[in-house]
């Protein structure tokens, strides 16, 4: 199929997506002619760049060779996205593992499996940043004063807070203020706070807009390549449909594999999250997984636990689905 018209397949998903929000619409039960339990996946999503292989699987027809019908479902988080996986409007979710995580351990109503990694931080993905003229050069410097994050005790704090301690630098959670990762640029331009802790393509663009300098790279030390989000179901849909499960997983896998190719990323961002392609072309990357690393994922409550985000030791293996 042409690209264009996959594009165009790719916008009704979307628009099927807006369609769908607010309705508890899950897939149902509709079998598969290939022996799918299910051919209709509903898939939370965000529009980041760290789900570009869920839109290069979309476009290039990825999940349909798998025998799916995958209808995307836009969502702002995991605030967002974990009730609805528990309530069933939402079969598969993209998320951060911090809430992921946190959510296993502190809601007892929700029993998440993890099917497949979605992105690890690579060199300047996550950043501190901090105005053209601060006094301040280093993480150091900014002990005690305002630092912008998305949420708090979330993977944007943790970053931080790992990136502060072989330095010596410890953050209260009064330190940390909430701010939409869009409106950053705006909070550090008015002096609201003193540093934001930016994801890309935001580092980026208020480098470009504002001459905003980097004072830390927090995929580094014990936070470099560290996995930062994933696809998650529940215990139960994954029990119920291991095959349909696996098939979403092979079409993933493959588009991570497509995404090794950087330009590969750059063409595909602007057509889903508002990242024009002059900034895809300047932009700092990660990585997209191609396997299920449950070494590389304990990394994650390991971190939380050292910073006091969970207090008991979780073993990701008990959070990893185990498809067909």
């Amino acid at each position: 199929m042409p690209v264009t018209h996959r594009r165009a397949v790719l916008a009704g998903a979307l628009a099927i997506a807006v369609g769908l929000t607010g309705a508890a619409c899950s897939s149902g039960d509709e079998p598969s002619a290939n022996g799918l339990e299910t051919s209709r996946l509903t898939l939370g999503t965000m529009t980041v760049a760290d789900t570009a292989p869920v839109q290069i699987a979309v476009e290039k027809g990825l999940f349909e060779a798998e025998g799916l019908e995958v209808r995307l479902q836009t969502v702002q988080g995991g605030a967002e996205a974990i009730p609805k996986l528990k309530s069933g409007a939402l079969d598969i979710s993209f998320g951060n593992f911090v809430s992921l995580v946190t959510a296993s351990v502190k809601d007892p109503g929700f029993k998440p499996e993890i099917v497949a990694e979605g992105f690890l931080s690579g060199p300047k993905t996550h950043t501190l940043m901090v105005r053209k003229d601060s006094p301040y050069h280093s993480i150091e410097d900014l002990e005690g004063k305002k630092i912008g994050v998305n949420t708090k005790k979330n993977i944007s704090t943790l970053m931080v807070e790992a990136a502060g301690k072989p330095k010596g630098v410890t953050f209260a959670e009064d330190d940390f203020v909430e701010i939409p990762p869009p409106n950053m640029e705006q909070a550090l331009k008015s002096e609201s706070v003193e540093a934001v802790q930016a994801i890309e393509p935001f580092g980026t663009q208020m480098q470009q807009s504002l001459g905003a300098r980097m004072i830390a790279d927090l995929s580094s030390g014990p936070t470099a390549e560290f996995p930062i989000a994933g696809y998650a179901s529940t215990e139960k849909f994954v029990k119920e449909n291991p095959k349909t499960v696996a098939a979403f997983q092979r079409a993933l896998q493959k588009a991570a594999e497509q995404c090794r190719d950087r330009k590969v990323v750059q063409d595909v961002l602007p057509t889903y999250a508002k990242i024009d392609a002059q900034v895809a072309s300047t932009m700092s990357y990660g990585s997209y997984p191609t396997t299920l690393d449950p070494a590389r994922l304990q990394k994650v409550p390991d971190l939380m636990r050292e910073f006091g985000y969970i207090d008991e030791k979780v073993d990701v293996k008990t959070l990893i689905a185990q498809a067909s």
